[in-house]
């Protein structure tokens, strides 16, 4: 019994990664969804929800583990602070998939699916800088990752303020109420990832 009280050491980084792939996959599967004429499917919005579901567990792991575990391979904060943006990149997506299905989106629209690729090209890369913190020596990689975020950030403010001007134009108003609702949850996925980012930059700086 007495091993009870010695400090105890978790693997975090392999529920970061959980959580990344659950990122990744519901960014490609957004894709998917925009891309796909007509209204979403029913064994797509459930895949998405199931995702959103998986990465809750993930973060609710790591939390509980926060709690219980002496050894942590950086601050508990940045622990916290990452699990907590890791996660909310999975459920804006699922935001996202929720009103499209609510507002009876249908899929095809080309703006939605350029902010898909962005989507889904910073999710990827999110998972680069957030694979490189269990390397010693992979700063410089991780470093240049979230510079690429910050960069797909970018495109995405200019891409909502584009379409946002055309939608003004085109569209009435009920639908221009909705499509801004989906436009603004596409760009601030992106926000998200740029907070990663900035989660990951600041444990790399404290650690180097």
């Amino acid at each position: 019994m007495i091993f009870n009280f010695l400090p105890r050491e978790f693997d975090f980084f392999n529920l970061f990664e959980e959580q990344v792939e659950c990122a990744i996959l519901a960014a490609k599967k957004f894709k998917e969804i925009v891309a796909t004429p007509g209204l979403i499917e029913e064994s797509a919005y459930q895949t998405i929800q199931h995702l959103e579901s998986k990465g809750d567990t993930a973060t609710h792991s790591i939390i509980e583990q926060l709690n219980k575990t002496f050894i942590t391979p950086f601050d508990r904060e940045d622990i916290h602070a990452l699990t907590k943006e890791l996660d909310d990149i999975t459920d804006m997506i699922n935001t996202m998939v929720v009103r499209i299905k609510v507002y009876k989106i249908p899929g095809g629209d080309r703006h939605l699916m350029e902010f898909a690729k962005v989507i889904e090209e910073s999710v990827l890369t999110v998972s680069k800088a957030v694979k490189g913190l269990r390397l010693k020596n992979g700063s410089k990689a991780v470093l240049a990752a979230c510079v690429e975020v910050n960069r797909l950030e970018n495109v995405g403010d200019a891409m909502r303020d584009a379409v946002f001007m055309e939608l003004f134009e085109t569209k009435s108003a009920i639908e221009i109420i909705k499509w801004k609702e989906i436009y603004q949850d596409a760009e601030t996925v992106l926000d998200i990832c740029e907070d990663v980012a900035n989660v990951v930059e600041s444990i790399i700086v404290k650690h180097n």
